[in-house]
């Protein structure tokens, strides 16, 4: 099921700055979510498992199923959204998951998303403080529902929203890592500038895209989410998301943006 990565000298210094000891793994299969009985044979890898749990209290009546067992005691690992490079911190050391969707990816966007899941894994312990959730249930913890209750979304609306939330917060994080990078590590430098680039036409008509219908305003959020980690100029009102008051306050600032969003929408 598993099989250990060779990492570039690039990668291993990137790993070694973030993320030491993380072990970064080759997937057989592809997934969104990790039967429980393959999770566990990430510990023939590790020193440890300490699978996570969060209170029913946290999550609405109609939570997807799937989110549901990620916040029970279930060893859980992976969840659809995570994209074809995902990483856990259930592990001791954590554990940064290349999945077989990125069979055929270009090499250096590859190795560029294999970064960034070691950026995010350990930016947070690098600091000196506690992991940063590898969900977005741990992030919003009990305020989960009154994002839920904020936007009126359906459940499979709400977690997608949550989701690029949560992407964005992260984004807030991680960028000024890699524009440090164009120096020390020019080709993931590169790679990380290539895909803002090609992302921002998308973005420049998202606005328009939304209020037409022709996209869903959790689709928009994931697009101009994913936009934060490559310093995009977001459309309004995903701008706001854009500001160091956000990764000062996360949820509590990520619920009253939803709530204050969906009251124009409302008007409009």
């Amino acid at each position: 099921m598993f099989d250990r990565r060779d990492l570039s000298p690039e990668l291993q210094a990137v790993r070694e700055a973030h993320a030491p000891g993380t072990v970064v793994l080759d997937c057989e299969g592809d997934f969104e979510t990790l039967p429980p009985d393959a999770a566990e044979t990430l510990g023939l890898f590790v020193d440890s498992l300490a699978p996570v749990s969060f209170p029913a209290e946290w999550l609405p009546d109609d939570a997807p199923e799937l989110l549901r067992r990620y916040a029970s005691e279930t060893f859980t690992v992976g969840m659809p959204g995570d994209g074809g490079v995902t990483w856990t911190t259930q592990t001791t050391p954590p554990v940064v998951l290349v999945k077989a969707r990125t069979t055929g990816s270009p090499e250096a966007f590859l190795d560029f998303l294999v970064a960034e899941a070691l950026v995010e894994a350990g930016i947070a312990v690098r600091d000196g403080g506690p992991p940063l959730p590898e969900q977005f249930l741990g992030f919003f913890g009990e305020r989960y529902t009154d994002l839920a209750a904020a936007t009126g979304l359906s459940p499979a609306d709400t977690y997608q929203l949550a989701n690029a939330l949560y992407d964005a917060y992260l984004g807030l994080h991680t960028r000024p890592v890699f524009r440090e990078w164009a120096d020390d590590h020019p080709r993931l430098h590169e790679a990380w500038r290539d895909a803002g680039e090609r992302l921002q036409p998308r973005l420049d008509g998202l606005a328009r895209e939304v209020a037409t219908g022709r996209t869903s305003f959790p689709a928009a959020a994931e697009l101009a989410c994913s936009g934060v980690k490559h310093g995009c100029d977001l459309p309004t009102p995903f701008g706001a998301l854009d500001t160091a008051a956000y990764r000062d306050a996360g949820a509590e600032y990520a619920v009253v943006w939803a709530r204050k969003t969906f009251e124009k929408l409302v008007e409009e």
